[in-house]
């Protein structure tokens, strides 16, 4: 007779499961919209609730949870906006830590994605998708509110620079602070290293780093880089031009909160 399956909660987070009568182990969600998946991940019932298998595959995230990542990440009751929510895999997973009490704003500059992001919020009723650029901070500076977390995965060349501006203009001054660094979209002059170190050189003061750990081999050449914000991040931008060198450690709000 096979074992019964056992979950346990994972660090400080409420909402997030370990499977770990296996090897590896899988990490869940509690789903906030029941016996519903997403994207076609496992569901199953287990401690008196329904749990989301979350992906390491499908979902950056997901990949370094699985391989050990456990702070920061998203508490529950906690308000995040997240950049390059594509049609909602992650997102998803995030709105169920933050639970109903919490909310997820949701961006998306394409089109056809937002349109799943759209159809996922209604079952999702905390997220909240925004059709807009993250460049284009002005399109949704009304609405979004100063949040406690913000997560961005955006693959741009510039996307060191695109979280700096929405972490400066959204966080509040205790909160927490994901970037997905995608090497391959920063050009092919520096090894995916060197990229890391470049954008956590870049970051220096304004965002305190706690952690970084390469997604390899779920999501080639990318990093997760997680901390808080720096004294220098609400600075102007002159207070910290200078810097060390690295070492190593069209609806636009579908449903407001």
């Amino acid at each position: 007779m096979r074992p019964k399956d056992r979950y346990q909660r994972l660090g400080r987070s409420a909402r997030l499961w370990r499977r770990t009568n296996e090897e590896p182990p899988s990490y869940w969600t509690e789903a906030l919209a029941g016996a519903q998946p997403v994207y076609g991940e496992r569901l199953v019932h287990a401690e008196n609730r329904w749990l989301r298998r979350w992906e390491p595959n499908r979902s950056k995230l997901g990949a370094a949870i699985a391989k050990g990542w456990t702070e920061p990440l998203p508490q529950e009751g906690e308000r995040w906006l997240y950049l390059g929510a594509a049609s909602g895999t992650t997102a998803s997973h995030i709105a169920d830590l933050v639970g109903p009490a919490g909310s997820v704003y949701a961006v998306e500059k394409s089109l056809r994605p937002f349109a799943r992001l759209l159809r996922l919020a209604e079952r999702y009723p905390n997220l909240a998708p925004v059709l807009d650029d993250a460049r284009r901070i002005s399109g949704y500076l009304g609405l979004v509110p100063p949040v406690d977390g913000l997560y961005v995965d955006v693959a741009q060349p510039d996307q060191v620079e695109i979280a700096l501006e929405n972490a400066r203009t959204f966080l509040r001054e205790r909160s927490s602070f994901l970037l997905v660094l995608k090497t391959a979209s920063m050009g092919r002059d520096r090894s995916p290293r060197e990229h890391l170190e470049s954008a956590i050189d870049a970051m220096h003061r304004q965002i305190e780093v706690e952690e970084e750990i390469a997604l390899d081999p779920f999501h080639r050449k990318h990093y997760l880089i997680g901390g808080r914000p720096g004294r220098a991040l609400f600075r102007p931008v002159e207070a910290y031009r200078a810097r060390p060198p690295f070492r190593n450690r069209d609806s636009r709000v579908a449903r407001e909160s």
